[in-house]
């Protein structure tokens, strides 16, 4: 095998210049894979983690039934004390009760219906970026305060502004008549109209007298600090629930099952455009291994007549071609591993991008998710694809006949 081995590295630095230019062509190809798969894991993350820390969160406390109906009955009692139990279990202020109403919001002038969020002021800032969004005025503040935060949008169609009051009308838990007049403190802006026109916040304490709430919520949102804790805590909470309430558990999947389906679908398209240049890499290969053949027509007749099976020319062949697939992954993916670690800890940014992701409340700069499977994966479909390219050149040789071959020139 050692024989074979030095055989095949002589025949490929017959021709460096085109040794070279093969290697360099798997090795850009895994550089471009790493940095691209590492990329596109860190913008998914980056995704997932601004779209449940916005308004969802990791896991929410329901009663069952009411992710699907969201009925005002459908309630969790003692949702304060039950969120401080859970606060304190975890050692974490990223745990916040909250309960929901539709209403009729209206000004002097006009009327709306919207959905009123009642919020624990003093949690919810971590566990939604909503109160980042405030532009004008502040966010609520005491939890019995009559006071609102609404959309900017909202805003606009009730021709409201800071300190303007608004009338509440809606249904009660109980079925009861509920109304309230609040005092407007701060327009959010999301940079989403539907949202901005659809959602308005109201302390939970204020909202549980104007709705007969009876101190109960509809549920209870938890925010972790990495998504793969999720099972974990999921267990936890669900072990710590009152026994003799019937309450469920949903992780982020149940709560936004369209957000696994949009990344689903922006990775099959990504990978598409990833296979369409591992292919070209593969046809480059392809074209080097049998330039090699050719060229090499006239010797593999000289062996063959010694005696020499078609069998162990492929073999060669094929292990020429596994050299040239392990040099450009090595160097491919020691370089796209030094290129995504740079961009990891210092971000990936282009020009536009800050004032457009500062109107979402969003990171600046995505920074590359560096993992063992986004440092391999691209790197050993192109060594697969590579061994692939290398089979016909070497099935050609099997119907080489050694006289045909030494008349080659």
């Amino acid at each position: 095998m050692n024989l074979v081995f030095r055989l095949a590295w002589r025949n490929l630095w017959r021709q460096p210049r085109r040794t070279w230019l093969t290697v360099g062509a798997i090795m850009f190809s895994n550089m471009l894979l790493v940095f691209m798969i590492s990329l596109q894991f860190g913008m998914y993350g980056l995704m997932i983690d601004n779209t449940l820390q916005a308004f969802t969160g990791h896991l929410q406390i329901q009663a069952p039934g009411y992710i699907d109906d969201q009925k005002m009955r459908q309630t969790v009692d003692n949702v304060v004390p039950l969120a401080t139990e859970l606060r304190d279990y975890f050692d974490s202020d990223n745990i916040a009760a909250r309960a929901t109403a539709f209403a009729l919001v209206s000004s002097e002038e006009r009327s709306y219906g919207t959905a009123v969020i009642g919020t624990e002021p003093a949690f919810e800032r971590n566990v939604s970026t909503l109160p980042g969004l405030v532009t004008q005025g502040r966010y609520l503040g005491e939890q019995d305060a009559a006071e609102i935060v609404i959309g900017a949008a909202l805003a606009r169609n009730l021709r409201v502004a800071l300190g303007d009051e608004l009338t509440l009308i809606g249904s009660g838990r109980d079925g009861s008549f509920a109304a309230a007049v609040v005092n407007i403190v701060g327009v959010f802006e999301s940079g989403l109209v539907d949202f901005d026109r659809s959602i308005t916040e109201i302390p939970l304490g204020f909202f549980q007298d104007v709705f007969y709430m009876d101190g109960s919520g509809h549920y209870i949102v938890i925010n972790l600090p990495l998504i793969d804790d999720v099972p974990v805590v999921q267990e936890q909470v669900e072990a710590l629930l009152p026994a003799g309430e019937d309450l469920v558990v949903h992780d982020w999947d149940a709560l936004q099952p369209g957000l696994k389906q949009a990344i689903k679908a922006d990775m099959s398209s990504a990978f598409f455009m990833y296979g369409i240049l591992v292919i070209l890499v593969a046809f480059s290969v392809l074209n080097t291994q049998l330039m090699s053949v050719l060229e090499r027509t006239h010797e593999f007749g000289i062996v063959l007549s010694l005696g020499l099976t078609p069998g162990r020319l492929g073999r060669l062949v094929l292990l020429e071609t596994a050299i040239l697939g392990v040099l450009g992954l090595l160097f491919g993916a020691l370089l796209g591993a030094l290129f995504t670690y740079w961009f990891s800890v210092n971000g990936f940014s282009y020009p536009g991008m800050e004032e457009m992701t500062a109107k979402f409340n969003l990171p600046a700069r995505f920074y590359p998710q560096v993992s063992v499977l986004s440092l391999l994966i691209g790197p050993a479909v192109v060594f697969i694809f590579t061994i692939l390219a290398a089979v016909y050149p070497a099935l050609r040789l099997r119907k080489l006949h050694p006289v045909e071959a030494m008349r080659a020139v």
